[in-house]
């Protein structure tokens, strides 16, 4: 099937650069370019003007930053979804979101296909496709990074110096790099061998520690039903909550992350991630979560935030069970409320403080002063009947001679 309108998925990295002209040769159609903006801080104008110049008819450039935040981000936040225990999921729970925006303007250009630049063994080519597919299983969806003629990225750049494409990398320094709000996630060149230290240039928004504030940094943030509302007892939007932890982040050194992980696909790679505010969300929104929910929800929804986690990586967004598990953890949020106090060190993310009016936890139970008003002689037979079933069994075992 020859379409006849195109809308690209365009970042103005090497890729997609590479991927307008390419399109604008191959196929008889008209290309319109879709970037959406997530907080990563984009020169609007000069990405239109790069993508009208390189073949595009027509460029869209969205800013999706605070419906990004509070429709996906604070999703993930309240699920405590973080992959494999440690990746906060920045470049995952973007797509979606983007994927949503190309169905969306395709349906108002009336366009017959969409394109990613994504390889073919990576992640986002089956987060883009699988929420297109449900969003609208009619559209045509092209991979150009899994047909083209271009073998490796020396290639792309190779083609973009031939056609006069200004690209963001060189040779020297290829790294893939993709970044919102949330987080930024650096690929290639020097980090695909796993003995190497990842080099200073990979990080992009955050000090080395070392080179970190040698005084501590505080920061207080306040959450309402799971989401944060306030740093420092100043209301901020979504976005801005993000971006000002980031900045504090990243100037003390918070965030890195140096990864082998499992793809959706079957292999392992490695990526170099930067999350600050991510981060320390996460850690402050955690913190609460042990004050304010019972024992049997805490230890449920940490086998729900794993699940969460592997849903949203694996890009099944927009799946039944992703909108079940969405459910469970809006209720289990009703009364994550209150403040907690963290100090940001070289590195170091320390929790000082915390406190809620919905908290679960009672200093006179708890104390081992003379306020203690908790029953100590009822321990007794709580324990006869917490291990009755153990005990019975270890004698039942001994008398027909089974040695355990």
């Amino acid at each position: 099937m020859n379409p006849k309108k195109i809308v690209v998925a365009y970042s103005g990295g090497l890729d997609t650069s590479v991927m307008v002209k390419w399109l604008s040769e191959k196929y008889d159609a008209e290309i319109i370019a879709v970037t959406g903006d997530l907080g990563q801080e984009i020169d609007s104008a000069a990405l239109e003007d790069k993508a009208l110049g390189t073949g595009a008819s027509k460029a869209y450039v969205v800013d999706l930053s605070e419906e990004f935040v509070s429709d996906y981000c604070w999703k993930a936040l309240k699920a405590g979804a973080v992959y494999e225990g440690q990746y906060p999921l920045a470049t995952a729970i973007g797509r979606p979101l983007l994927a949503k925006l190309m169905v969306d303007i395709a349906h108002k250009e009336n366009a017959d296909a969409v394109v990613h630049g994504c390889t073919g063994k990576g992640n986002d080519q089956v987060r883009f496709e699988v929420g297109i597919k449900t969003l609208d299983p009619e559209l045509q969806i092209i991979a150009p990074l899994r047909d083209w003629e271009f073998k490796c990225r020396e290639d792309e750049i190779d083609y973009a110096i031939e056609k006069n494409i200004p690209i963001p990398i060189t040779k020297e320094k290829p790294y893939s790099i993709d970044d919102n709000l949330w987080g930024v996630a650096t690929e290639c060149g020097e980090l695909e061998d796993t003995t190497n230290s990842p080099p200073e240039d990979a990080f992009q928004i955050t000090v080395n520690p070392k080179a970190a504030s040698g005084e501590p940094e505080q920061i207080k943030i306040i959450f309402e039903k799971g989401v944060p509302v306030a740093i420092d007892d100043v209301e901020l939007s979504a976005a801005q909550i993000v971006k000002t932890l980031n900045e504090i982040g990243g100037r003390n050194g918070i965030g890195r992350l140096d990864i082998v992980e499992n793809r959706v696909v079957g292999i392992k790679s490695r990526e170099v991630y930067e999350a600050p505010g991510a981060m320390i969300l996460h850690a402050a929104h955690l913190e609460l979560e042990k004050l304010t929910l019972d024992k049997d929800s805490f230890r449920y929804k940490q086998n729900v935030a794993n699940a969460y986690a592997n849903l949203i990586y694996d890009g099944l967004w927009f799946s039944p069970l992703f909108e079940a598990l969405t459910a469970f953890v809006d209720k289990t949020q009703e009364t994550v409320n209150g403040e907690v106090i963290l100090e940001l060190y070289k590195g170091n993310l320390t929790v000082l403080s915390r406190s809620s009016a919905n908290s679960l936890y009672s200093k006179e139970l708890a104390t081992y002063s003379a306020d203690d008003e908790f029953d100590h002689k009822s321990a007794e037979g709580f324990i006869h009947l917490y291990g009755l079933p153990f005990e019975t069994m270890t004698k039942i075992k001994n008398s027909i001679g089974v040695t355990q």
